[in-house]
């Protein structure tokens, strides 16, 4: 059994436990949040012995060997790195970090230190998107893909009475693309690599964030075209546009149901059954890496999420989006 801690007490921390706990590999031993208050309670609610509110006691205990990161963006670095350090295995949430200057320190920790680290992206390691990579050779030339990932914030109604929560606000390297749109660029780098150009815009609102926009990434033979949004809700499928098909994937961000669709008018399923429980399978391999001794996942490559971070520097760049933590 993996003796693992988290750090953030939110929902998206508790899905992470179940999974974790559902794959029968890891226990839960510690909690760290920046209040006594919500350590307790959380730890409460799954009957961990170890809390802890100072990050150097946390990252220093022998309680554990491995750290689900789930705090605001802007913190990830550091939390990561401090934990690294003391030799913790990472997982952190997406997206890792903040800037691709703060990804590379978290990745140099993990290499001079020889832990695993690796970006919490469920989707790319669900078994309906390891049959999209099985099976893109049957699309012939591919020359689009298209995902979309737009969903109206349940914060955005506090947001237009004036309350800036932290889903709208720069401080915490939050906005559209890095919250949702990282779900559709993720992917298309684990399959296709980096693009030679990005174009980029978007609705920036008054907080500083972006509440929607779109991307054009260009490739040598083939484009690809995103669009996400916190501040309306889209219900189109992804697609992978080849010459001799197109596959249609249901959902980017947790595919459960694919597709291909022949020129000749047939209709090839490829859906497979998967858990209720999409983080299961990111808690799986990160299970795996730490008991084969291997310090990265093939999918959730260092060099993907580095890939995929350079893409939101750029489209952040050309939309004028900075966060404090770029000043750093």
């Amino acid at each position: 059994m993996i003796r693992f801690a988290v750090i953030g007490t939110n929902w998206i921390t508790e899905e992470f436990i179940h999974a974790a706990l559902e794959t029968g590999e890891f226990k839960l031993t510690a909690v760290y949040s920046r209040t006594a208050e919500k350590a307790a309670e959380f730890a409460g609610k799954f009957d961990v012995a170890h809390q802890f509110t100072d990050l150097t006691a946390f990252a220093q205990s022998d309680a554990f060997d491995a750290v689900y990161i789930a705090s605001p963006n802007s913190l990830h670095a550091e939390y990561a790195v401090h934990c690294m350090k003391h030799g913790k295995h990472v997982i952190c949430e997406k997206p890792a970090a903040s800037n691709s200057a703060e990804l590379a320190a978290m990745i140099e920790t993990a290499r001079s230190h020889q832990v695993v680290f690796m970006e919490a992206l469920k989707s790319t390691l669900m078994p309906n998107f390891k049959v999209v990579q099985e099976n893109l050779h049957k699309l012939g030339p591919v020359r689009r893909y298209f995902a979309s990932y737009c969903q109206y914030s349940s914060r955005y109604d506090a947001y237009k009475q004036g309350t800036v929560l932290n889903a709208f606000n720069p401080v915490f390297s939050n906005g559209s693309m890095m919250d949702l749109g990282v779900y559709c660029i993720y992917p298309l780098v684990v399959l296709f690599g980096a693009p030679e150009r990005v174009q980029a815009s978007a609705v920036m609102l008054e907080s500083g964030v972006d509440g929607e926009g779109s991307l054009l990434l260009s490739y040598r033979e083939m484009d690809a075209v995103i669009q996400h949004s916190k501040i309306a809700s889209s219900y189109l499928p992804a697609e992978i546009q080849g010459e001799l098909a197109t596959m249609v994937i249901d959902k980017i961000n947790q595919p459960e149901k694919v597709q291909i669709r022949y020129r000749d008018g047939s209709v090839e399923d490829l859906t497979r059954e998967q858990s209720a429980r999409t983080m299961r399978y990111e808690a799986e391999e990160f299970s795996r890496l730490i008991k084969a001794g291997e310090l990265e996942s093939p999918t959730n490559s260092h060099a993907n999420s580095s890939a995929a971070m350079a893409i939101m520097d750029e489209a952040r760049r050309q939309i004028g989006l900075v966060f404090p933590a770029d000043r750093k």
